[in-house]
């Protein structure tokens, strides 16, 4: 299928792999010229390279942080006008909420509610004005299902979810979505550092906490980053202007619930 948004401009954040380099990749295969972003630069370029030499889309690599003001300034500096806006950061890490002091609270508001919010509030204007705008929030099924230790992240990216909810039908009629795409086990680093974790505190070998985990999947596995990038890229599609306000999970079945 043929997305219609070949020659489109995006911003995908947190891109140099795992989710968001699979978004940009599959944006990438439609054509669409990219603006990424990640803290570490040899990784980002060289994902950036990767992705120029295997579709032929033009690809700027912005290394930064953007939870920082500076940071958000380069990346909208060097797309001041995207068609398309993926928003995604690391989640905060888990832990015990008596543990939690309040600078914990504000970096993960400020990574995970703040900066999509300011990065949406910098782009969303000029999509309604251009008749055509697509942004996609990566954000977590514990918004739909919060998870005991990940309560530094389920607040923070249910805050996100709350706060564009109205934003996102306020905009549908000039052609402008918002949606959440929250995803489950995905076989990323992240989920493999965390693998690592586990067996270290439960007292087995990597591959054998792995291998569990992969069972409680109902699907039998892990997602891949390329699955991932293709519902992505479907959202940011021309035929994906009805579908707005929206938190699509993609669990492999994981989630025990309707809605």
């Amino acid at each position: 299928m043929d997305l219609g948004i070949n020659g489109r401009r995006a911003i995908v954040c947190a891109a140099s792999k795992g989710l968001g380099r699979g978004c940009a990749l599959a944006l990438a295969r439609e054509g669409v010229e990219l603006v990424i972003n990640a803290r570490t630069r040899v990784e980002l370029e060289a994902t950036a390279e990767a992705i120029r030499k295997s579709t032929g889309v033009k690809v700027t690599a912005v290394a930064g942080d953007v939870t920082t003001e500076a940071g958000r300034q380069a990346l909208l500096a060097a797309c001041p006008a995207p068609d398309i806006l993926i928003n995604n950061a690391g989640g905060p890490p888990p832990g015990d909420f008596k543990d939690f002091s309040m600078d914990d609270w504000r970096k993960a508001v400020e990574g995970n509610m703040i900066t999509p919010l300011a990065l949406i509030k910098a782009t969303v204007y000029g999509m309604t004005e251009r008749g055509f705008g697509r942004i996609v929030n990566i954000t977590s099924y514990a918004v739909k299902a919060p998870m005991p230790s990940l309560e530094l992240s389920n607040g923070a990216r249910s805050g996100l979810t709350g706060a564009v909810s109205a934003l996102s039908r306020r905009v549908a009629s000039r052609n402008v979505t918002i949606n959440g795409l929250l995803p489950g086990p995905f076989e990323t680093d992240r989920l493999r550092t965390s693998s690592r974790k586990m067996a270290e505190q439960k007292g087995l070998s990597y591959e054998a906490m792995h291998a569990l985990r992969k069972k409680e999947v109902p699907a039998g596995r892990f997602g891949t980053t390329e699955e991932f990038g293709a519902m992505a890229a479907f959202l940011c599609s021309a035929h994906a202007g009805y579908i707005t306000g929206q938190n699509i999970v993609l669990d492999g079945g994981s989630f025990p619930g309707m809605l």
